[in-house]
């Protein structure tokens, strides 16, 4: 077995055993074979679902955002074998477990065998038989009228998850039917992607019998041992008996993400070149799974800061019993961590905001290049990719650091609706106090300012509402690629931040469930203490700007009841 590298380091490890952590993200599939024993990450691969890439079966403008499943299956062997292939001969004989996690909640119609809808000739081109992505916002009036429904029972089905979302299973499934009547006629149910994806590794996929993830359960499906399983049949069948059948159809309780579900089937075995003994672990949404991979404990505050974010803690079920948490957080059984509740609360655009700002200002010189007949192809598009690489580091450089004495511009982080605190998909973003003096730094300063203005209000929710927080780790990509928007947020919230610096940290978590599933370790815990590195902080607050900061986050908090006023 070859020496392998970690942190600039050539190791060598006598391996006796590897395991695979599976992250299913938005765009693409990561794959990463670790070291159970020391934790490191051996080899990494990763594979951009084609379909989606090119943009099909979606429609941004109507909010519709859809995956068809054998962008999953195909990219998930490419990206697999390659990660394998990197690790070495005799690398699948030696492979000990796979542990997956997703985005969620992403369900899809399945047929009566577990078969997603479009795997068939008769819904392949069908955007309503595929994947529903957890941004798809088609279902925003379905979600108020379960909304309304499920509060106004004798059991509150909304206590711990708060007001129910369109980006979740419910809504999903019931705006379908409504529109599309012959997917309500063909699909006997609707899973997960977190639930179908390790089921079709271990070849059960028959919805009466197949794993269901806890998290997703949970958080996105409403499943509570308080209610002793999902809200009741009576309650969704108000609104369109085909939900009824879902629930009759949920036949397995829950389970945890680190559990052995199976091993997989000789098909796949073959597939990917990998022992038939490898154990498939349950599985998470990837948020979880990061912060699983990230090291998250009790009094730990785990926030991933990507195109949206997910601020993650897990409190002992007694800690929150009896508490009324549903407008600022959402919370589910077991969810991150076995005998812990896990918590989660989050913005609904974050770094999606920077994008947007980015493409912006980007378009008249794309559009320029475009007709320009000046420059050959291949300049425009070094041009392009350099001016696209670059733009938002420079804007960062040009940022006016003492905000105190200049204009203020107040923006709201609302452009794809709030989750938290108090949902409301309704509203928008906004930019206000514009002269003719304000600069683009300007502008991108009050948006960032928005984020992390966005990230306190959730902060100060939770720790007035009894949270310890000791610690705050930031996962994601934007908590490594720009130290300005973490010093800031470190002087903002009076925190200090330490950054997680794994690449792939969803797919180390989903590793950990692996190492666990398979025997490896007792428990999540245990594991981690392999796997995930101690921590210093990267951040330090600066106070000089402290009170600057407070008046300008008042003057946020004043424009959003502004504008929720008015939507």
């Amino acid at each position: 077995m070859k020496a392998f590298a970690k942190g600039g380091i050539i190791i060598s490890h006598s391996l006796k055993a590897i395991v695979a952590g599976v992250d299913f993200g938005s765009d693409s599939v990561r794959v990463i074979m670790a070291n159970p024993y020391s934790g490191d990450t051996i080899s990494s691969a990763s594979q951009y679902y084609k379909r989606w890439a090119k943009g099909e079966y979606c429609s941004p403008i109507h909010s519709q955002f859809r995956q068809h499943p054998l962008d999953y299956i195909e990219s998930f062997i490419s990206a697999f074998r390659e990660a394998l292939t990197e690790v070495g001969e005799n690398a699948g004989v030696l492979l000990k477990g796979i542990g997956i996690d997703t985005t969620g909640s992403t369900p899809c119609p399945v047929d009566e065998y577990g078969t997603p809808l479009a795997l068939l000739d008769s819904f392949s081109e069908n955007p309503n038989a595929m994947f529903h992505l957890w941004k798809d916002h088609t279902a925003i009036e379905e979600a108020k009228e379960l909304n309304d429904i499920l509060s106004k029972q004798t059991i509150d089905y909304t206590k711990f998850q708060g007001t129910y979302s369109s980006e979740w299973f419910w809504a999903k499934i019931l705006r379908t039917i409504r529109v599309d009547k012959e997917i309500k006629s063909a699909a006997y149910t609707w899973v997960e992607h977190a639930d179908w994806f390790p089921n079709l590794l271990t070849g059960n996929t028959y919805p009466n019998s197949m794993y269901r993830s806890s998290c997703a359960a949970g958080h996105k499906a409403l499943w509570h041992s308080e209610f002793n399983g999902l809200p009741a049949k009576e309650c969704l069948s108000t609104l369109d008996s085909y939900l009824g059948l879902i629930v009759d159809r949920y036949e397995q309780r829950p389970k945890n993400a680190d559990t052995a579900i199976g091993t997989i089937s000789e098909e796949w075995s073959n597939i990917l070149g990998i022992n038939k003994q490898t154990i498939i672990s349950g599985s998470s949404f990837d948020a979880h799974a990061g912060a699983v991979g990230a090291g998250i404990t009790p009094n730990t505050l785990v926030k991933v800061a990507g195109t949206s974010t997910v601020d993650m803690l897990i409190a002992k079920p007694e800690e929150v019993r009896g508490k009324d948490l549903r407008h600022i957080c959402g919370q589910a059984e077991d969810s991150i961590i076995p005998g812990y509740t896990g918590i989660e609360a989050g913005q609904a655009a974050f770094g999606d905001i920077y994008a947007w700002y980015k493409e912006l200002l980007i378009w008249p010189i794309r559009n320029y290049l475009e007709s320009s007949t000046i420059l050959t192809k291949q300049q425009k598009n070094r041009m392009l990719k350099e001016y696209s690489d670059n733009l938002l580091f420079d804007l960062e450089k040009a940022i006016r650091t003492d905000i105190g004495k200049q204009e203020q511009i107040v923006s709201l982080d609302w452009f794809n609706g709030r989750r938290y605190p108090v949902l409301n998909e309704n509203v928008k973003g906004s930019i206000s106090g514009l002269s003719l003096g304000t600069t683009a730094p300007d502008i991108y300063q009050s948006l960032i300012l928005a984020t992390i203005f966005g990230s306190k209000k959730i902060f100060n929710s939770w720790i007035n509402n009894g949270f310890k927080i000791d610690k705050l780790i930031l996962i994601g990509g934007i908590s490594q690629k720009s130290p300005y928007i973490m010093q800031l947020m470190a002087d903002i919230l009076n925190r200090p931040i330490m950054v997680c610096q794994e690449e792939q940290v969803c797919a180390k978590g989903a590793s950990i469930y692996a190492s666990v599933a398979s025997g490896i370790y007792e428990d999540i815990p245990t594991a981690q203490q392999a796997f995930c590195p101690p921590y210093q902080a990267d951040y330090i607050p600066d106070t000089k700007n402290r009170n600057d900061y407070e008046a300008a986050y008042h003057k946020y908090l004043e424009l959003g009841e502004s504008i929720e006023s008015i939507s």
